[in-house]
């Protein structure tokens, strides 16, 4: 659907209810020194709204909003369910969630309601109507923000029963869910629906410091899925109430970067826009926070996203909560309308007088002027912000590389016993996605289910869970001329997360030309080595694996490396195999960062991938595009001064009015943004 606002949303989380009425004043002032256009309101007001069952209290939030308009501020209007109120919680008791080990929770902290709650669900779409049946008129209205950072499990009566029919929906039979789950291993069979329980500790999970070990994976692969679907029903009633009222006015909720229980590509189809909360840590890579945005932007298929929550400087939460450095939040704000974002929101606009968030960081501090330091700078991105106007707006990233990544199969390999704890899918991904980050080569971040029509390279690392009809998206893909790539355990099991029984790896051994024997598990402090002679000087020379190596026989395919030592010396490490007019490569064994860079630059060589900008250490290159033109974004991650030299397309830079004239300096956490020599400026 078409986005209501015409500039970047600038503003984020505000709490009034927390403050007595003479602030809200003061803070419009404030607001419009920093440039701030859309504060988020009533995230977790419920208990405001509503302090009884009959009772509702609107009289704050209409004389907030007629302020926030007279101000000429628009609104992202949140329907305040992420947490219950505690009338609630004791007149309802079912909305109290059951935790991992068995117990009944109290009110109390937030997300702490049942999804399968009756009572939950019916209070909250009940409020989420009263909200849009009030506001549906209100002109500053341009987003709405259901509950806040849906996640967590239930594991109660009622979502047992509700697992059931969920699985009667998925499985048609009792003797389906027993076929696919393997049930005549410990003598699980099930002869009737309610012999089937939650995988908690109770059941299935039997180590209370490690939530993964089960003895059924199958049933915890498919309670999981069962538990974010539940959590996605919570969203779409109250969206679907939403809607019913104000249909075009875009619905939301936001997401957390790779947040393990839900699958957010399950989750993206049934939000109009996505919307994201980035809080990387002192010392994070640039190239993860890179990655997190991808994936956002890849969510739906390359659309702009939002950045709806952020840190003015420092988080409460974190282990340690430093400061960001100056020009820090600017930086990272700017990468991430780098990567595909139309706003910069923080979390909070005012810090808080009490609670747990209280020494969370705000753009108005505690002593409530703007005479700070963070607010200066918040104001500088304000005004950077605003001066682009309208032309970034639904820009796209333009990406002819893909990275596979999958929720179901990260629980899967997560949930498998063995062969080796130390096996983190996350990073694995990660590493292969910073090959192309540290070479400024744009890459998208996609799903199994998506088009890949756009890729001539497609990365899909561990890729353990692979379906029939994955493999045969793979088949067409290679064929086609794509340079695919997957790792060690690629193709061992099904969907069901079933052995394929066709020898490693699976559905995918004529596509890839090998035959994976058997994997063996390296010690922390161990490693294996391979020499790659053959077919590129970017990648020849001895390179190191790590955590796993497995023991792999040529179908077709040619080894491009060989183990030098260990169990399996003298075996391919590496391979690749010509299919159709493409190619299909697997690395037996975990390589390290250097390796998967150096590959990285081969297949991108070898398709013709684009390379924006010269790569230079701490350097970040990417651009955006639209029918309004085309507009590299240059960031310096460094804590010093880089010069970049630039194709003369890109003459001036789009903050400081500055030209570029075939280069540029940038200073230390500087972010410059510059139009090609055909786009009209901002």
């Amino acid at each position: 659907m078409k986005m209501p606002w015409k500039t970047m949303l600038y503003g984020g989380d505000y709490n009034p209810e927390q403050w007595p009425r003479e602030v809200w004043d003061e803070d419009m002032r404030l607001f419009e020194l920093a440039h701030i256009n859309t504060p988020t309101v009533g995230v977790f007001a419920w208990s405001r709204l509503q302090p009884a069952e009959d009772q509702w209290e609107f009289g704050w939030l209409d004389d907030l909003l007629d302020l926030l308009q007279r101000n000429k501020k628009q609104v992202c209007l949140g329907t305040a369910t992420a947490a219950v109120p505690p009338w609630m919680a004791k007149r309802y008791p079912d909305v109290l969630r059951v935790d991992f080990a068995g117990r009944q929770r109290e009110f109390g902290m937030r997300h702490n309601f049942c999804p399968n709650s009756p009572s939950y669900r019916e209070f909250a779409v009940g409020i989420a109507g009263k909200l849009a049946q009030r506001y549906k008129d209100y002109p500053g209205l341009v987003l709405w923000h259901v509950s806040n950072e849906y996640g967590g499990e239930c594991y109660c009566p009622r979502c047992a029963t509700a697992f059931r029919d969920w699985l009667r929906s998925r499985y048609g039979s009792l003797e389906r869910v027993n076929e696919v789950w393997n049930t005549s291993f410990w003598s699980h069979v099930f002869y009737d629906w309610d012999e089937i329980v939650p995988p908690n500790l109770l059941s299935e999970h039997g180590d209370p410091h490690n939530p993964d070990q089960t003895a059924f994976q199958g049933l915890s692969l498919d309670y999981r899925r069962f538990m974010s679907d539940s959590l996605l029903e919570c969203y779409k009633l109250e969206r679907d109430e939403l809607k019913r009222h104000t249909p075009d006015v875009p619905v939301t909720t936001n997401f957390m970067e790779v947040y393990k229980p839900l699958n957010y590509f399950r989750w993206a189809p049934q939000l109009d826009v996505i919307t994201w909360d980035s809080y990387p840590r002192a010392g994070t890579d640039p190239a993860d926070t890179a990655f997190n945005h991808d994936l956002m932007r890849g969510l739906k298929d390359g659309q702009s996203f939002l950045l709806l929550e952020q840190t003015p400087s420092q988080t409460n939460w974190q282990k340690y909560n430093t400061l960001k450095p100056q020009g820090g939040m600017i930086l990272q704000s700017m990468q991430a309308v780098a990567h595909g974002s139309d706003a910069a929101m923080f979390f909070q606009l005012r810090r808080s007088q009490a609670g747990c968030e209280k020494f969370h960081g705000a753009v108005i501090d505690h002593v409530g002027h703007e005479h700070t330091r963070v607010f200066e700078e918040c104001r500088e991105l304000g005004k950077q912000l605003e001066g682009f106007g309208d032309a970034l707006l639904g820009s796209r990233v333009p990406a002819e590389a893909g990275i596979i990544f999958d929720w179901e199969n990260w629980w899967a390999l997560d949930y498998s016993s063995g062969p080796s704890s130390d096996i983190d899918y996350v990073a694995e991904v990660r590493r292969y996605h910073k090959g192309f980050y540290d070479q400024n080569i744009p890459v998208a971040v996609t799903s199994v289910l998506a088009d890949w029509s756009q890729y001539k390279v497609l990365v899909a690392p561990l890729l353990y869970m692979v379906s029939e009809e994955t493999a045969a998206k793979i088949r067409e893909f290679v064929a086609g001329g794509g340079i695919f790539l997957t790792t060690y355990l690629g193709g061992v099991v099904d969907e069901n997360d079933r052995v394929t029984l066709k020898g490693y790896p699976g559905e995918l051994r004529d596509v890839l030309g090998i035959w994976a024997e058997e994997l063996n598990v390296l010690l922390p402090d161990d490693h294996v080595t391979f020499t790659v002679s053959d077919p590129s000087p970017s990648i020849q020379g001895r390179h190191h694996g790590h955590t796993v190596y497995e023991r792999v026989h040529l179908e077709g395919a040619e080894a491009v490396a060989s183990y030098d030592n260990g169990m399996f010396a003298g075996t391919p490490a590496v391979t690749r195999n010509a299919f159709g007019s493409g190619q299909a490569w697997y690395t037996a064994t975990s390589v390290e960062s250097g390796f998967a860079a150096q590959w990285v630059k081969h297949a991108a060589a070898e398709a013709g991938l684009e390379t924006l900008g010269e790569k230079q250490p701490g350097v970040e290159c990417t651009m955006r595009q639209s029918e309004k033109g085309s507009f590299l974004f240059v960031l310096n991650h460094n804590d010093y001064p880089v010069r970049v030299a630039l194709e003369q397309r890109w003459s001036t830079e789009m903050v400081s009015q500055e030209s570029a004239d075939g280069g540029f300096t940038l200073q230390p956490r500087q972010a410059a943004v510059f139009a090609d020599n055909g786009t009209s400026t901002f």
